[in-house]
């Protein structure tokens, strides 16, 4: 699997994820530059690399601690997107949208996960 990641459908979509959280981030208060802005774009790139990184290690047991890793990273890129909304820096629609696509992520992640712990995964 080592060189086909970037052919996994929830590597595509936490591209994507990451993408459009990129796009909400750029419309934060100037003020957030060194603050919320820079973690929640630091947790949103987390997601894919560590799935590509994951998915160069030698057994599957490795790949699943990276994407464990890659859940994390989403849980918390959620965790300051909701504050975000709390802050008044994303309309409720926007919010419900990234938060739809972060729930699909997540279901993928464990998708994957449940198949690479079964023999022969």
């Amino acid at each position: 699997m080592a060189d086909s990641y970037q052919n996994l459908d929830v590597y595509k979509l936490s591209m994507k994820f990451a993408y459009d959280v990129y796009q909400i981030v750029s419309t934060f208060p100037d003020f957030e530059k060194f603050g919320l802005s820079s973690q929640l774009r630091r947790a949103v790139i987390s997601v894919p690399s560590n799935i590509a990184e994951g998915s160069g290690r030698q057994y599957n047991k490795e790949f699943v601690q990276f994407l464990f890793l890659a859940k994390g990273s989403l849980r918390e890129a959620m965790t300051q997107l909701e504050l975000s909304k709390m802050f008044g820096y994303v309309d409720e629609e926007t919010f419900i949208q990234i938060k739809d696509q972060a729930n699909r992520l997540h279901k993928m992640l464990n998708r994957l996960i449940s198949r690479l712990k079964k023999p022969g995964g």
